[in-house]
Order: structure tokens, then C-alpha cells, then sequence
């Protein structure tokens, strides 16, 4: 699993500066000229030899997000799920990790809620990241499994206390009276882990709040990648890796937008 700590980020795949000339100043015209006018003044492509795996330069993309702050939540994707009946269901969560040499990306979630219920039955996910301000897109579509119960425990650990008890609070995704039955519920929770609700510690205090058993994370193991970079004049930049199941080589193919 790669974080912006473990890895540095290649930034030439940061969105490259958009210039009306040719490299040597020259002013274009004529047909040839303002094809090639048009492809150098776009910020940006696809590289024009697609590598042979697409998740190195997922992990830029969503790096280079991360560390330029170009978005509150940068990691943030579009998970879609469907019941075991095909109805589909779509929510925003946080990519939580990206393994390069699996090729997969985690996410957390409560098992027992409507997304983790859909997973137990259909075992199959698609999410979409959206860079507004970059003008990519990326989408990330395989099966679905859960992770080892120590890398969910390492996570949940890692988090403040109060959303370690929001955790064991919240039925999530089922119905409540009111939200006084919710905030209820909640002081009841405090009160088991031996929380004042009136005088609460600090949110960075260490407390020993275990996760609960239906809580935990997932990783999506993909079979299909597509990259996509947007075009003023809607000549998007798009590439597409397929691959018949985890562990064996990618094939990657440029789509027309």
C-alpha cells in the first residue's frame, strides 16, 4: 500500500502549462498548423506509448491531488455497488490506499450498512475519482474482498477516538426516531467505553476503543482501468487496461472520446 509518505510522486505527470506557439515561438496557420496548434495548447495527455500497467500512474494522479490540494477531499470516489436483485446503488467514500503491485485500492466501511450488504451478495464494485480542477478522470471497476483483520484494526486504530465511537454508535444505514434518539445512543456509547458526555478528553487522547467486528475495510482488485484526461474542445484523452484476473498482465487500448 503507497501513501504520500512512501512514495514520491513523478510529477511529470503534473498538468503541463499551455502555450499558443510552437516551441520556438513560431505563429501557426493552415490546416496542419492549427491541428498541431490545437494538441499543444491542451494542457495535457495520455502518454503516447501506454504503460503496460495503469496503476503507477493512477498512484501519480492521485498523489500529485493529494499534495497539491486541489480539492477538499482529494481522495475522494463514487463507489457503485449493486444488490443481489442488480439494483444499483452509488455514495461517495475515501480511497484509503492503492496497492501498485496488486493493483487494487481500499476503502473502510461499516459491513453491516447498505454498500457492505450489497458486497456480501454481489461481490463486484466500480468507483470513479473526478479531479474537477485537473481535468481527470479515472475510473477502477473488479472484485471485491475484505482485508485481513490486522490492516483493519491498524486503520481503525489511526483514528480519533470520537469516530472510533461513532463507529459502535451508529447502525448505519438503518432507521432512528429522531436524531434525539441518535445522540441518545451515542451517550450511551461514550458511557461503555467510560466517557464523560459532559467532559469528554481531548480528540487526540489515546483511548482503547476496539473495532467492532462489522466494521472494517475492502479492497476493490481491478480488471479494468480507464484514464482520462479532458479537451477544450472535447477531444478527451482516454485509455482503457483490461486484464482476465488479478496477477496477469494488462492490456491497455487508447478510446476514442
Amino acid at each position: 500500500m503507497t501513501t504520500g509518505q512512501e512514495r514520491e510522486t513523478n510529477d511529470s505527470h503534473a498538468p503541463r502549462a499551455a502555450s499558443a506557439q510552437t516551441p520556438s515561438g513560431q505563429h501557426l496557420s493552415g490546416p496542419l498548423d492549427a491541428i498541431h496548434a490545437f494538441q499543444t495548447t491542451h494542457d495535457e495527455h495520455l502518454p503516447d506509448r501506454l504503460p503496460d500497467d495503469p496503476f503507477p500512474l493512477l498512484n501519480d494522479w492521485i498523489e500529485y491531488a493529494k499534495r497539491e490540494r486541489v480539492q477538499p477531499n482529494p481522495t475522494a470516489i463514487s463507489l457503485a455497488t449493486a444488490s443481489d436483485s442488480g439494483m444499483p446503488n452509488v455514495r461517495i467514500v475515501l480511497c484509503r490506499g492503492v496497492n501498485i503491485e496488486q493493483g487494487s485500492i481500499w476503502f473502510f466501511t461499516n459491513g453491516q450498512s447498505v454498500k457492505g450488504e450489497d458486497i456480501a451478495a454481489n461481490p463486484r464494485a466500480a468507483v470513479a475519482f473526478h479531479w474537477d480542477a485537473l481535468d481527470r478522470q479515472a475510473r477502477v471497476r473488479g472484485m471485491v474482498e475484505p482485508l485481513p483483520a490486522a490492516d483493519s484494526d491498524a486503520y481503525f486504530n489511526q483514528r480519533r477516538w470520537e469516530k472510533r465511537v461513532g463507529a459502535w454508535a451508529s447502525d448505519q444505514s438503518r432507521p432512528v426516531k429522531s436524531r434525539e434518539a441518535l445522540e441518545a445512543k451515542l451517550i450511551e456509547t461514550l458511557e461503555r467505553f467510560g466517557i464523560d458526555p459532559k467532559n469528554p478528553p481531548p480528540s487526540d487522547a489515546e483511548m482503547d476503543i476496539p473495532r467492532p467486528p462489522h466494521w472494517g475495510g475492502f479492497r476493490i482488485v481491478a480488471t479494468e482501468v480507464e484514464l482520462w484526461v479532458g479537451s477544450p474542445a472535447r477531444m478527451h484523452d482516454r485509455a482503457r487496461w483490461t486484464r482476465e484476473e488479478p496477477g496477469t498482465g494488462w492490456s491497455a487500448t487508447r478510446l476514442q472520446p
